[in-house]
Formats: C-alpha cells, sequence, structure tokens
C-alpha cells in the first residue's frame, strides 16, 4: 500500500508539472512590446452559478484610448464543455455580477444610455432578452446582492448625510449646485485618500423590492449609527464600502462599518461588525474587538458567521486572520492562529465543513484548506508558479468545486476549476493563448540566500528575451512598493518584469525584510528601521545575483522602484554609489513632509517611534534628504500629480535637490495619474523614458 501511495503520488505530481508547462511557457520569438502587453485582454474573478453549473465573469477588452475599451459580462459552463460567450454588450461596462439564488437571473450594476448615476440591472439568462433596470436613486447604486428567498436586491449607496430618501438627495443636490462659492471644509482628518478629496457623502445600505412601482428603501437613514461623526464604510481606493451581507433568514444585513474615523490622525482605526433588521430599526453592534474586521460571510448552512480579522496594535504589521464570530455575544474564534501568514480570500464548502483559503508565500499565493471549525491549514493544491487570486465555492452544488483566478508574470489571469477530490485543475478560459504563444519569454527563476542580518530573503530573476548564457547582461534590481507586499509571480501592466527586461537586461526582485509571505515577524522586521536594513539586503541580493549567475555584468546595475520602492530608491541615492543609474515613482524624499501631506499618517508615526517633534533621531537618520549632499547618481523621477498618498511635494523636493546639486536628472509629472500610471499612452510613454534612462546609463 504505501507504495502504492507513493505511485500515485508522482502521477500526481508529474500531472501538475504538465499543467503548469502547458499554460506557463512560450515557444515564441517574439519580444514582448508595451503593444502586445497593453492590449492582452482582461479576465475579471468568477462567479459561479448556486448550482455550480456556470460561471459568469467580466472581461475587458483593452485600448490605449479609454473611449474605445471595452468590458462586458461573459459566462462559460462550469464543465468546461463550451467557450465561453457573452452575455452583455455596451460601453459603459458592468460591474458586481450576481447570481439569483434560483441560478435563473444575474444582478449588476451598471451606467447605461439615460442613466445619470449607475443603476441595477437584472438579466435572465435562462430566458434571454435584455437587462431590466430595477432601481432608479439618483444617487446611483452598486454591489448587489440577492436576497435569499430572490424577492428584492441589496445594495450601497453614496447619500447626503441627513437625508432620509431620494428627494430629499435630490434637493441637498441641487442645493450645492446652485451654490456660488467653491470650497472645501474640514474639522477632522483625513481629507484625502488616494487621488480623491474625502466629501461628505455617506455609504449606506438599501433594499430594492422587485414588485413594480416599489421604491429602494434605505436601512440605515435616520439611525443613530450614521449621525456620529467618524461613521463610514472601508475606505480604500474606490468606493467607501461595507462588504454587507444577507442574514440566512432574510431578516437582516451584517455589514462592516467605523465610527471613529475622525481618529484617523493619532490613532488606527477600527472595522466592526453591525446588524440591520430590514423592518427598521437601529443598527445593532455585534463585535468590539479593537482591530478592523472584513469581508462576513455565512457558512452554507447558516449556522456560522465568518470574516477576516486584523488587530489594532502598537506593531507596525499585523496578520489578517480568518475567525468566526458569535453573533449574538459579538466575541470571536481566530481560526487561523497557528498559520504565519494573512489570509486574502476565503469560501466555504457546500457541507459547511471545510473552509478553502488564499495566502502569500514566498513570490506565489496559493491554495490552502481548513476544517471549518480551525485547526491546521494545509497547502490543498500542488503548485509551482503563479499566484490564486479570490475563490468562489458554489453554494448548493452537490460536490465541492473551486473557481479561482490564476495568473503568472507571463499569463495574465484566466478563470480555472479545480476540484479538491482529485485536485484536477481545468482552465475555462483562454483569452490570451494565442497571443502568448508568439512571445520569448520564461518564468522567473527563483533563489534565496541568508542576509548579513541573518534574514532568509527569497529573491527572483527575469531573464531576457533570446537569452544567452554566454553574454554578459546589465543588471535591474526592482524594489517592490508597500513594503507590506511581495514580490510575485504575478501578472502586471503597472511594473512589468519582461516587458522592462526586454531591450536585454537582467531583472532581480528581492523580497526584503518587511515584505509579507514569510511570517508576520518578518514583516515587522522594520519597525524603526524602515529603509536601511532592507536597502542593505537589496544591495546584497544584487552581489548575491552578481556571482550565481556568470551572465550578470558586475559593472552596469541600475536600480529601480515605486511607492515604498520609490522611497528605496531615493534612499539608494542617498547611501550608496553602486549604481550607474536609478529610477524613482512616487518616491518620498523627507519622511517629515512625506507625513504631513500624506492621506495617511499614523502608520508612520508606529513606525519611527512617534511624531517627529518627539525627536525620534529615524526621522533624520533614514530620511533621504539628510544625505542631500551626497546625491551623485543619476534618476529619473517621475509622479502623478493626483496621488494623495505620496503627494506631488516630495517629487519637487526630492527634484530640487537634484538640480541644487547639478545631479543628471529628468522629472515627468502625469497630470492625470494617481499613485499608478493607469492610461495606456501614459504608460507606453512611461516604459520608453524608463528604457531610454537605462540605455543612457547602461
Amino acid at each position: 500500500m504505501p507504495n502504492t501511495i507513493k505511485y500515485q503520488r508522482l502521477i500526481f505530481l508529474l500531472a501538475v508539472c504538465v499543467f503548469f508547462t502547458q499554460i506557463a511557457f512560450s515557444q515564441g520569438t517574439e519580444v514582448i512590446t508595451h503593444e502586445s502587453m497593453w492590449l492582452m485582454k482582461r479576465v475579471g474573478a468568477p462567479v459561479p452559478s448556486p448550482d455550480g453549473k456556470w460561471v459568469v465573469f467580466s472581461m475587458g477588452e483593452p485600448a490605449y484610448d479609454e473611449k474605445d475599451q471595452i468590458s462586458d459580462l461573459w459566462i462559460v459552463p462550469a464543465d468546461g464543455s463550451a467557450k465561453p460567450r457573452r452575455l452583455t454588450s455596451s460601453k459603459a461596462g458592468e460591474s458586481g455580477a450576481a447570481w439569483s439564488p434560483d441560478g435563473k437571473k444575474i444582478a449588476f450594476a451598471a451606467r447605461r444610455d439615460g442613466d445619470e448615476a449607475s443603476q441595477i440591472y437584472v438579466l435572465n439568462v435562462e430566458e434571454g432578452g435584455e437587462a431590466i433596470r430595477v432601481t432608479n436613486i439618483s444617487t446611483g447604486a452598486r454591489n448587489p446582492q440577492w436576497r435569499p428567498d430572490g424577492g428584492a436586491i441589496l445594495f450601497a449607496s453614496s447619500v447626503y448625510p441627513n437625508t432620509m430618501n431620494d428627494e430629499d438627495n435630490k434637493k441637498v443636490a441641487a442645493e450645492r449646485k446652485n451654490r456660488k462659492y467653491r470650497a472645501r471644509v474640514y474639522d477632522t482628518f483625513p481629507v484625502r485618500n488616494w487621488d480623491k478629496w474625502i466629501d461628505e457623502m455617506q455609504t449606506h445600505l438599501f433594499v430594492q423590492e422587485l414588485k413594480e412601482g416599489a421604491k429602494a428603501k434605505d436601512l440605515l437613514a435616520g439611525t443613530k449609527l450614521v449621525a456620529e461623526k467618524g461613521f463610514g464604510g472601508a475606505i480604500g481606493s474606490g468606493n467607501d464600502e461595507m462588504s454587507a451581507v444577507w442574514s440566512p433568514d432574510a431578516e437582516s444585513v451584517v455589514f462592516a462599518a467605523t465610527t471613529d474615523r475622525t481618529n484617523g490622525a493619532f490613532a488606527e482605526t477600527t472595522m466592526q461588525l453591525y446588524q440591520v433588521f430590514t423592518k427598521g430599526g437601529e443598527p445593532r453592534q455585534i463585535t468590539k474587538a479593537n482591530g478592523g474586521y472584513g469581508r462576513p460571510t455565512f457558512s452554507p448552512d447558516g449556522q456560522t458567521l465568518y470574516a477576516t480579522f486584523n488587530p489594532n496594535t502598537e506593531k507596525v504589521f499585523n496578520l489578517t486572520r480568518l475567525v468566526s464570530v458569535d453573533a449574538f455575544s459579538g466575541n470571536h474564534k481566530v481560526l487561523t492562529a497557528n498559520f504565519d501568514n494573512s489570509v486574502n480570500s476565503f469560501a466555504i464548502t457546500p457541507d459547511s465543513k471545510t473552509i478553502y483559503l488564499t495566502s502569500e508565500d514566498a513570490g506565489l499565493e496559493k491554495i490552502y484548506s481548513m476544517s471549518a471549525s480551525g485547526g491546521e491549514v494545509k497547502q490543498a493544491v500542488e503548485q509551482t508558479k503563479g499566484c490564486y487570486t479570490g475563490l468562489a465555492i458554489p453554494s448548493k452544488a452537490p460536490a465541492t468545486t473551486i473557481f479561482t483566478s490564476w495568473d503568472s508574470s507571463i499569463n495574465p489571469p484566466e478563470i480555472f476549476r479545480i476540484n479538491p477530490s482529485d485536485k484536477t485543475q481545468t482552465p475555462l478560459t483562454e483569452f490570451n493563448k494565442e497571443a502568448l504563444a508568439k512571445w520569448d519569454v520564461a518564468s522567473p527563476e527563483h533563489f534565496w540566500f541568508t542576509s548579513k542580518g541573518g534574514n532568509k530573503i527569497h529573491n527572483m530573476i527575469v531573464k531576457p528575451p533570446k537569452f544567452d548564457a554566454a553574454k554578459k547582461y546589465p543588471l535591474i534590481v526592482l524594489m517592490h512598493g508597500g513594503p507590506h507586499t511581495m514580490w510575485r509571480d504575478n501578472w502586471g501592466v503597472r511594473w512589468n518584469y519582461h516587458l522592462i527586461a526586454s531591450p536585454g537586461y537582467v531583472v532581480v526582485l528581492t523580497n526584503y525584510v518587511g515584505s509579507t509571505g514569510f511570517g508576520e515577524k518578518f514583516a515587522q522586521g522594520i519597525q524603526g528601521d524602515p529603509l536601511k536594513t532592507p536597502g542593505d539586503e537589496i544591495n546584497q541580493a544584487a552581489d548575491e545575483a552578481i556571482k550565481k549567475y556568470s551572465f550578470i555584468d558586475s559593472s552596469r546595475q541600475c536600480a529601480a522602484g515605486a511607492s515604498y520602492g520609490g522611497h528605496l530608491a531615493n534612499w539608494m541615492q542617498a547611501s550608496t554609489t553602486r549604481y550607474k543609474c536609478l529610477v524613482s515613482h512616487a518616491g518620498l524624499v523627507s519622511l517629515e513632509s512625506q507625513w504631513g501631506t500624506s492621506d495617511s499618517i499614523y502608520g508612520r508615526e508606529k513606525n519611527l517611534g512617534g511624531p517627529h517633534w518627539e525627536g525620534a533621531k529615524i526621522w533624520k537618520e533614514q530620511s533621504p534628504s539628510s544625505y542631500a549632499k551626497n546625491f551623485k547618481t543619476p534618476v529619473l523621477v517621475t509622479v502623478g500629480e493626483q496621488d494623495f498618498r505620496v503627494p506631488l511635494n516630495n517629487s519637487l523636493e526630492y527634484w530640487a535637490i537634484l538640480q541644487r546639486q547639478k545631479v543628471p536628472s529628468r522629472l515627468i509629472v502625469f497630470p492625470e495619474e494617481n499613485h499608478w500610471i493607469l492610461k495606456g499612452e501614459n504608460s507606453r510613454f512611461f516604459y520608453s523614458e524608463l528604457h531610454g534612462w537605462f540605455k543612457k546609463w547602461l
């Protein structure tokens, strides 16, 4: 019997190897270009029907001109028996697709012809025909969720404070429009987020009965909860959201919200779980722990409420755990206490006995499984390349089937079906297969070393097209943002490894201390040391790569990074002359001015030992501007004018120092971009400037 088991495992591993070889390696001869990268079709997350027979997803067809871009809903049989087909066709695009409980209809949000704001539409998949608009609310509607009986839809909308209905909102909007003055007035922090000024609008939850003439009901209007000054949902780069879900009995809604947003200048905000009954009344606070709850989810049997939880502590980083919540007491049980990485997504099997989750690990994002009551977390699917992102498991399917997105650095995301019983993995979409087959690219090679400080450091190396091991190639050292992220074997357009390498460069990507995917302690390792040790480990990584790979030309090295990676690029400017050139996108040069102008400040304080006026030396010792006299390395500085995370002023201050010190430099400001360069032509120009800068100095 033991030999049989070994043989079966060998066969399985061989099958896995064949699977990833088929989907992850190209045999083409063409060099990747910005056009070939940018025009890859973009597949969204899978949304399976309750019975597991169909999968709906969005698919975008990008273009350099935004008005020519297309994004529609598509559908594919879950068994892969037919090719995907388009469900919708509109210029507006759709979001938030959700299946009705009977699996016959799909609700989604869209702004179609005649809509002043996005509304909820319902498409009858079984009968066909045009989608029908079911909401008509002036403030717009998003994130539809079907009531368990299919008779109503829950959605979110941003409304004016102290309004009770849509007529009130229309009156306030008209008053605001007719004002002769334009001013933003604030009494508390924050005032900005990402690329937008925070306005007075509040996210509320609505229920739209699917009856002719029914008006949407605001579940939160007039409650004491929304009257609190610090009320709101989770602030992200998009809308202010609450992750609302129906209770199994359809009588109430559970959601996540905060009441202490106004404390953002001096404390971490909390996100608590609340329950509001659809018949009316004050929302009831369920949880009370100091931290942030998110993604509330009921088990298919309706017996257990799950959520993610991130505690507020004085540490610069804390793992996101999976918890079960007692809906009556509010107490929670940590289910992943012995799992030393964050939970990124999770899904529950139809029998409510098993939970599958995704989590980062050494450059990959993997799928794990565990008992629904907690305990050991085990890797569920063999994996050597790429990243699984997001999980969905049909709640009424006869057997457990996992639907997920998988991508790698040489494969844009596609939808996969995974059968946990035999661990087979089947692609349901392959929109980019033909185009990818033309490229001369290979998956990154992984290597490790032990830093001088004793840390085990993970790295990836990317080789250029038409690679010849007998030749010598210049080295580009890339530094990731965050800092609490990691370099992953995943697809990207903002910082595409293979496009950067395409002119003939070797690229090294290092997951230095502070990176995620290597345990909580490792991610916390930059507390009180934001730049020096990570910078030392990056330089050592370059040295280790040069020693390990004879095809790297040690005399030709450049370093580049964005966001926190841009901070590190500026630290390299301050601390070393080993690089022939640098590229800094959205990078700080002064810790103090970054703290004073960013949309997020308290986390930086925790890392640096309090506000700068309390005298912690680190504010000066690891601020690149303190070493301006040392600036010598030629540098390309780029920034988005609408970036409120690392505001424009830091790049302008850096530029002033560089010009004052007569350092060869170039400044590029993108007026319409935020923290990221997202517009097609801007991205194409950025990469051309990047390659031009490397060519000039290497």
